[in-house]
């Protein structure tokens, strides 16, 4: 699995600890994100990524900023990408599982580094259970058009 992960001004710190983890747990991925102290808008981020994974580059994503919902909101708005904003392991699980999504949005000043790895190793561990939840995916896209 390719992974790309990236951030605004406010994820440098998280997403060097998930970055560790990945190294860690010998994940491939590539840092779209900015480091300390540079500053970089959300929308402009999650462009970036999404385009990458919709494109098929990247089996899926990270983004960090604030809150997680500024990137997921921005996410969402390119074809072929369901971001969920997950805070919890039992949306980052089921929005795997039900909604096949693509993109994990984390909040980096909602959630510290533990819980965010958690999220992070359930989002990419869980696979998609298909079934009657391809229907309601294959809906999501119908929405795209």
């Amino acid at each position: 699995m390719k992974i790309a992960i990236g951030c605004d001004h406010a994820g440098p710190a998280l997403k060097a600890e998930i970055m560790t983890h990945f190294d860690e747990k010998g994940f491939e991925y590539v840092d779209f994100g900015i480091q300390e102290g540079e500053k970089a808008d959300y929308p402009d981020k999650a462009k970036e990524v999404c385009e990458k994974v919709a494109a098929g580059e990247f089996d899926r994503a990270v983004l960090i900023c604030g809150t997680g919902i500024g990137m997921s909101m921005c996410a969402n708005k390119i074809k072929g990408i369901r971001a969920a904003c997950c805070s919890d392991y039992f949306s980052a699980k089921y929005t795997r599982a039900h909604n096949d999504a693509n993109v994990l949005c984390i909040g980096a000043r909602v959630v510290g580094a533990g819980l965010a790895i958690e999220l992070v190793d359930v989002f990419l561990d869980t696979q998609f259970e298909g079934g009657r939840h391809q229907r309601r995916v294959d809906k999501i896209s119908e929405l795209e058009k």
